[in-house]
């Protein structure tokens, strides 16, 4: 198998978790580029429909499906459906999250509790229904979205709970990585760093001073900057890696 084979994920079915914009899309763009079919999983119709579309016009086959990652009736629908109409799940990349700021003492406990349902009770859900099926089959990469916010402090947002949800979403990784490794199923974590996305309007004059100017590199990423990342995690071009956090954030923790 050569270099470039070793990146390609034909014939394989891939699941994204919050794919139909910004990282997600990103995601799944790169993904059906290295030839996988692709599921997306969304909660704004017209949304996944537009993406769905282009994700076709790469040449592959590509469905979405409504699922709340807070519910595990849901992620259980989704998985089955998915197997269903694709075919078992080889890739899955738990990127669905959401991030409400605040100073710690006015987080009230449902915001709180809601970010941990998303952002890391979500991947747990998706990982272990996902998973089984891998273990079972003895074969798959999960790849986990966490962020270089698992590892810093972000100014000047204070947001607690996205911070301890991320940084648990890393060391969850490590957790599967370490027990599921023996059944040929690998798991790594991308923890990106400021990425202009709709969600994240970084390019904003406002956040200059934060979010580009102590960064080595000086600017921000782009999503399609960090697709690729996710193809090398998901294919046979990492297959000696497992439980690892790449940081993907122009070196802004170097310092």
């Amino acid at each position: 198998m050569g270099v470039i084979d070793r990146f390609w994920l034909g014939g394989k079915v891939a699941v994204v978790t919050g794919g139909s914009r910004g990282l997600g899309a990103a995601f799944a763009r790169a993904l059906a580029e290295a030839g996988a079919d692709v599921a997306i999983t969304a909660r704004d119709p017209e949304r996944s429909r537009h993406a769905v579309a282009e994700l076709r016009d790469l040449g592959v086959r590509a469905m979405a499906t409504d699922t709340d990652v807070t519910d595990s009736g849901q992620v259980t629908a989704m998985v089955a459906r998915v197997t269903d109409e694709l075919g078992p799940i080889d890739v899955l990349v738990n990127n669905a999250g959401i991030s409400e700021g605040g100073a710690a003492l006015d987080v009230t406990d449902e915001a709180w509790r809601k970010v941990l349902d998303v952002n890391l009770d979500g991947v747990w859900r998706c990982s272990r229904q996902v998973g089984a099926q891998m273990v079972a089959r003895r074969t798959g990469s999960i790849v986990n979205v966490g962020s270089m916010s698992g590892m810093i402090v972000n100014r000047p947002r204070w947001q607690p709970a996205y911070l301890a949800a991320k940084a648990a979403v890393h060391q969850l990784t490590k957790a599967l990585a370490a027990e599921w490794a023996p059944y040929g199923v690998r798991v790594n974590a991308l923890a990106p760093g400021y990425f202009l996305t709709e969600q994240s309007p970084v390019d904003q004059p406002e956040y200059q001073p934060w979010c580009v100017d102590p960064a080595p590199m000086r600017r921000y990423g782009l999503p399609h900057e960090l697709g690729p990342a996710a193809v090398f995690l998901a294919s046979d071009a990492s297959s000696f890696m497992t439980g690892s956090v790449v940081v993907i954030d122009g070196g802004y923790t170097l310092f």
